[in-house]
């Protein structure tokens, strides 16, 4: 049975670049653009249009040099952001109008000092307006996560009738939890009159650390579209990590979902994303981070050295990166030592290695991490034969 696809919707270059200090300049969007092109996203959110002149270009740039995806441009739900946003994707092969209102009782009482119905005849006139410039419109009703799911459904239906081809169901604050954000997408597949017309998106913020949770949540219900970006970077705690939930689909086969998605390239890009921003990765991060492969522990080490499924879920070869690491510290065993010492030249046998693994134990008592540079010393302290070592 082939899998169904869930599009990946790249917002690095948009929320991803909303924070502090990891302003890129148009360049180095460019080259950002040009990877997530190839690694096989599905869409792309270039910028703000009409948040600032350079931010205007880059979308603009993007658009040009864009072959696969389809370019967004993000806008409010005014004239002149969808006017100006409409200039700036007009070279993209494949267009899309991103475009919004909040929803919740808070954004419409303390946002907009609005009705609820006032901001269904926003929304509705927004869609409309976009749709006068590009087929492909979608519409997010921020703060869905808190809105009730009853009105929700009434702004879906009144979007998707006035021509909105996505609907992004977001997860502003992250306040969301699993179950509750999945029930939400269900409603609405069921609620909605004409959802058929649409595609439902996942827009998870990670306050709580639940964003990766609840977009599997929210296709699991019915979504068909993640929001995501590049080692979860974005506003606050970040955003949903498009690795994570690209493996997460990868790796379990009964969800029968798949992306386009070329996950050799995951590791590079990750590493692309952190340099331009100036935001490295957590050494625990899933999937990207330096200790993802990692393995220090004598247990787990002698356990990957036998079979790497033992302690390994993926192949790292799977996303990019070359082998699993086995770290040497005061808590590896014999095992992690022959291992490491194999790899530098040296096939030791079981009484050669009893008797350095005594002098390897005081010498990382003193470190922290045991270096091959560190290998060549134990063995020579330890006055082995070399010459007897096979």
């Amino acid at each position: 049975m082939s899998k169904e696809k869930v599009q990946i919707f790249d917002t690095t270059l948009r929320d991803g670049e909303q924070v502090p200090g990891c302003k890129l300049n148009t360049a180095q969007k460019l080259v950002i653009a040009k990877r997530l092109d190839e690694l096989g996203v599905d869409v792309i959110e270039a910028g703000f249009p009409i948040s600032s002149p350079g931010d205007f270009t880059s979308v603009e740039e993007i658009s040009k040099v864009v072959k696969n995806a389809t370019v967004c441009g993000l806008t409010r739900s005014v004239k002149k952001d969808i006017e100006v946003a409409a200039e700036a994707i007009r070279h993209a092969v494949r267009p899309r109008i991103h475009t919004g209102i909040g929803t919740s009782d808070s954004h419409i009482k303390y946002k907009f000092k609005s009705t609820r119905e006032d901001i269904i005849e926003r929304a509705v006139a927004a869609v409309k307006y976009a749709k006068t410039f590009v087929e492909d419109v979608e519409f997010y009703a921020e703060d869905a996560g808190r809105t009730d799911n009853e009105f929700l459904a009434r702004v879906c239906e009144a979007v998707v009738k006035a021509g909105a081809t996505v609907l992004n169901i977001p997860d502003t604050t992250g306040y969301c939890l699993p179950e509750e954000y999945g029930v939400k997408m269900k409603y609405l597949k069921e609620n909605v009159k004409g959802i058929d017309k649409a595609i439902l998106s996942c827009h998870c913020h990670n306050d709580l650390g639940l964003a990766t949770a609840n977009s599997i949540a929210g296709i699991v219900n019915g979504a068909r579209q993640i929001e995501c970006t590049i080692n979860g970077i974005g506003e606050r705690a970040g955003n949903t990590s498009l690795e994570e939930v690209v493996m997460v689909m990868r790796q379990h086969p009964t969800l029968n979902l798949d992306t386009n998605v070329n996950s050799k390239l995951l590791y590079s890009t990750s590493q692309m994303v952190s340099e331009s921003m100036g935001m490295p990765v957590q050494p625990n991060k899933a999937i990207v981070g330096a200790n993802a492969f990692a393995h220090s522990s004598g247990i787990h080490q002698d356990g990957v050295i036998k079979n790497r499924e033992t302690y390994e879920i993926m192949d790292p070869a799977d996303v990019g990166v070359t082998e699993s690491a086995i770290v040497l510290t005061a808590r590896s065993g014999r095992a992690a030592l022959a291992y490491r010492a194999k790899k530098v030249g040296y096939n030791l046998t079981k009484l050669q290695l009893d008797e350095v693994y005594k002098e390897f134990l005081n010498f990382a008592d003193r470190k922290k991490e045991v270096g091959d540079k560190d290998i060549h010393q134990i063995i020579e302290i330890s006055k082995i034969d070399t010459k007897a070592i096979a």
